[in-house]
């Protein structure tokens, strides 16, 4: 039987937080052009970007036919720093530039969840952000040339990962740090418990068939 749940992300974080909670789901990437949906909708806060670019995802992979029937979750994440929304880095020279902005300081990481319950015949849905304060050790040019030198902060939002290397660099966390990963699983529990869906169902394990 395939899962209720599709995450529309290609992200290995995140399937990573949904495998950690024994949740069982389908990956279906968007592919949606970010940049576009952005500019349809003017300047936003990075609270709001990242609510939006996980609707777009969300709404994306709803409208595909792998997913009648089933729930479909979209999420981004965004950090923001001095009021500044930062989304992947991609070159080390950005992401050089990006850390030491960080560097001895706290920024917040907003990760945006959207879900579509084409179960009930949802075609927008619902979400929530979860945001989460993050508080950066004091770091040399060296660390900091060690570590995109790694190549793990070019792909991520925020230039850091807290399930990675870049935990080496973080002191502390106010809030959910799985939203910091980027996907709030608490927040997910919510979405769902709004759609009268239970995760924990999905924990109990299938009836075996047996033959005579």
């Amino acid at each position: 039987m395939r899962p209720v749940l599709i995450l529309a992300s290609q992200s290995p974080a995140r399937a990573s937080l949904l495998t950690r909670a024994h949740l069982p789901y389908d990956t279906v990437v968007s592919h949606v052009d970010e940049d576009a949906a952005l500019a349809e909708h003017g300047p936003l806060s990075p609270s709001d970007t990242a609510l939006l670019l996980a609707r777009a995802k969300a709404e994306a992979v709803a409208s595909l036919e792998v997913a009648e029937g089933r729930v479909v979750l979209g999420c981004d994440s965004v950090f923001e720093l001095d009021g500044e929304s930062y989304g992947k880095p991609y070159t080390a020279d950005v992401a050089v530039e990006r850390i030491t902005a960080m560097s001895g300081r706290k920024g917040t990481l907003h990760t945006g969840h959207w879900l579509v319950d084409r179960g009930n015949g949802e075609t927008l849905g619902e979400g929530a952000v979860s945001s989460a304060d993050v508080y950066f050790a004091q770091m040399s040019r060296e660390e900091i040339d060690d570590y995109v030198a790694t190549g793990e902060p070019l792909q991520v939002a925020g230039s850091f990962t807290l399930d990675g290397r870049g935990s080496v660099f973080i002191e502390r966390v106010d809030g959910d740090p799985n939203a910091v990963i980027g996907l709030s699983i608490s927040t997910l529990r919510r979405l769902l418990a709004a759609r009268g869906i239970s995760p924990s169902h999905w924990w109990r394990p299938t009836p075996q068939v047996t033959t005579s």
